[in-house]
């Protein structure tokens, strides 16, 4: 195995479950979709891997190249049918049923508030979400640590009051 295979069987190992779960955010849920982003991702980042010039983490590029990917393929689908996070629920006794059915109906409330963010915003909540700290989403965004403090702060409240409607 050469250097760069053992490197982006590293990167792929690290960074897998991380990827797909920031893709699965962008596409509401939709496991298909996730999957096939994912899969664009990490061919992205194997064509690219010997041009990666280390000014960051590998994570953070391969945060980078996850967005970017994922916004392109928003920009053109923007078609995309909303989904239904309520499907496929097994089957639970009556009380646990009703309390799954309530916590799949807030985070489907919490998608559909995240998807009315702009882009920026939806991507610094995506990685909040996914615990990737905050300095490494500065860098990742392209903005500085103090500055996605407040937004994340901003976008938090926004989330709230949207949730709670």
């Amino acid at each position: 195995m050469t250097h760069l295979e053992s490197l982006f069987k590293d990167l792929y190992q690290t960074n897998y479950t991380k990827v797909y779960r920031l893709c699965l955010g962008y596409m509401k849920g939709n496991s298909t979709q996730a999957n096939e982003l994912c899969q664009e991702v990490f061919i992205k980042a194997w064509e690219n891997l010997s041009s990666f010039r280390q000014e960051s983490a590998i994570s953070t590029w391969v945060y980078r190249i996850t967005v970017n990917t994922c916004l392109l393929y928003l920009r053109k689908k923007k078609d995309i049918p909303v989904l239904k996070l309520l499907n496929n629920l097994e089957s639970h006794p009556e009380e646990e049923q009703n309390s799954t059915v309530e916590k799949e109906q807030k985070l489907a409330s919490l998608y559909r508030c995240i998807e009315n963010l702009n882009k920026e915003n939806k991507s610094i909540v995506l990685l909040e979400l996914e615990g990737i700290p905050q300095k490494e989403i500065a860098e990742i965004m392209g903005l500085n640590h103090e500055a996605i403090r407040v937004r994340i702060h901003r976008i938090k409240n926004e989330l709230t009051k949207c949730v709670q409607k």
